[in-house]
């Protein structure tokens, strides 16, 4: 059964995202980003070129040539992550829904950003997995970066 992992209170998604990216790709781990929204993948590509001055996260798109070679990818669409793209075992979901088929990996990571509405997306989300027996971790970002100041 999928083991899920939800980030909560994160001042930015797209550099919590980019953070959980580095460490799976550490950690030889291949990892699918799920960011339904055009904007919200593109912002993301960018931000993975550039942040951080002396380290790269190796991503493209899930269709791009190089994809099988790639240990992050990005997609945008449903049927991209329908079928473990490249023997991805850990999915990463920046949508505001559960993305259709996060089943089909080991792991689920879900980035919850501190506005109001993405706090209530994010429990919506936690309570569908919890409703369906899933195993899920917390983590709360705030106090991570409290205990790191």
């Amino acid at each position: 059964m999928t083991s899920i992992d939800f980030y909560f209170n994160a001042e930015d998604r797209l550099k919590v995202a980019c953070r959980l990216a580095a460490k799976a790709a550490a950690q030889k781990k291949r990892l699918l980003i799920y960011a339904p929204e055009a904007d919200t993948a593109s912002a993301l590509d960018r931000t993975l070129w550039t942040w951080q001055a002396l380290a790269f996260v190796p991503h493209c798109a899930v269709h791009d040539p190089l994809a099988p070679e790639t240990p992050v990818l990005i997609a945008s669409s449903e049927e991209d992550g329908e079928m473990r793209p490249y023997g991805c075992d850990i999915m990463l979901n920046l949508g505001s829904d559960c993305p259709q088929h996060f089943e089909r990996f080991a792991r689920l990571l879900e980035v919850v950003g501190s506005d109001a509405a993405e706090r209530e997306a994010g429990r919506g989300r936690y309570r569908f997995y919890q409703s369906r027996g899933y195993k899920i971790a917390g983590h709360d970002l705030a106090k991570t970066a409290a205990r790191d100041e």
